[in-house]
């Protein structure tokens, strides 16, 4: 008996989806479109703060040109018609018997004693809290992130009256011994050790034989150069820019930093027989930032190449 051929059952109608997805082409011209606003915004803002920044540098070389007359008699923001900067430079090493180079040796050395000393103990206390477990670790970790939230300043008069009692006011430690302390300096090398030195590379240097001094020298410290030189240059900035300790620790010019030196040489042409010296302040101002942009530009290409070097896999 033949049968009739079986029919297939509608199909119910595809409802389409209630969300229909935005086209990539969409999506690519609604961003291109909203990204002339914020480049925008972010190029001026940016503009306004490297000309906040770079306004008071122009005006310091453009009036370290300038003879005393030129600096009353000119605008601040445009170049005399003496060009007076190689003059103004020998003048401001010679003045006074060459005190000025005196207070750069004294800052030299305040810099290479105090900063190399602060950044090479934030280095060893930084990779102890990092690598190593003692009883107390957790607190001298929270004592190190209080004293970073301390200010200098709030510690310079019992630091004076500490060192007046051991009689070493007046003399080079007593700016040299307050700076060895860094603590935003350990903090900071304590947070890079604990993530740029792998465990398994210590245990693998200590399984070889390697005593802890060694491992620290040989292992440890290539790796630890990026977070070296950061602190370097944040100390080194810091005690070059020392003003506040200096000048109530020191009373002798013999030791004043360029900081305290020049401070004095604005004091002196502010008094009615230094109307000679503002082009000396001016000069002796720009020749003391020289060596702190000469520093960040030689240790920059250490600092990107460590850090390059640390993103590398072989």
């Amino acid at each position: 008996m033949a049968t009739a051929p079986a029919t297939s059952a509608p199909r119910p109608m595809e409802r389409p989806p209630r969300h229909m997805p935005v086209p990539r082409t969409s999506r690519r011209r609604a961003h291109r479109a909203g990204r002339p606003r914020r480049s925008t915004a972010l190029t001026l803002l940016t503009g306004l703060v490297v000309v906040y920044a770079l306004l008071p540098l122009v005006w310091l070389v453009i009036s370290a040109t300038k003879t005393p007359t030129g600096l009353t008699s000119s605008s601040g923001l445009w170049f005399d018609g003496d060009f007076a900067l190689w003059s103004n430079i020998a003048d401001t090493i010679t003045y006074d018997d060459g005190v000025y180079l005196r207070w750069l040796l004294n800052t030299l050395l305040y810099v290479v004693a105090g900063a190399g000393g602060a950044t090479f103990l934030a280095v060893l206390g930084g990779y102890a809290l990092a690598r190593f477990d003692f009883p107390g670790k957790r607190g001298v970790f929270a004592v190190v992130i209080g004293a970073v939230a301390v200010p200098g300043t709030a510690l310079a008069i019992p630091t004076f009256l500490m060192f007046s009692k051991l009689g070493l006011t007046d003399t080079p430690w007593a700016v040299i011994i307050p700076s060895l302390i860094s603590p935003f300096g350990l903090y900071l090398m304590t947070v890079f050790a604990a993530e740029a030195i792998p465990a398994e590379l210590l245990e693998a240097a200590r399984i070889d034989g390697a005593g802890e001094v060694r491992t620290f020298f040989r292992v440890s410290l290539p790796l630890l150069a990026p977070g070296i030189v950061t602190v370097l240059l944040f100390t080194m900035v810091s005690t070059w820019n020392n003003y506040f300790l200096p000048l109530i620790m020191l009373k002798d010019p013999d030791w004043y930093p360029l900081t305290l030196g020049l401070d004095s040489w604005n004091a002196q042409a502010g008094t009615a027989g230094g109307h000679a010296i503002p082009h000396l302040v001016l000069t002796g101002s720009l020749l003391t930032i020289l060596p702190l942009i000469a520093a960040f530009l030689l240790l920059q290409r250490y600092w990107q190449s460590g850090l390059a070097a640390g993103s590398v896999k072989e």
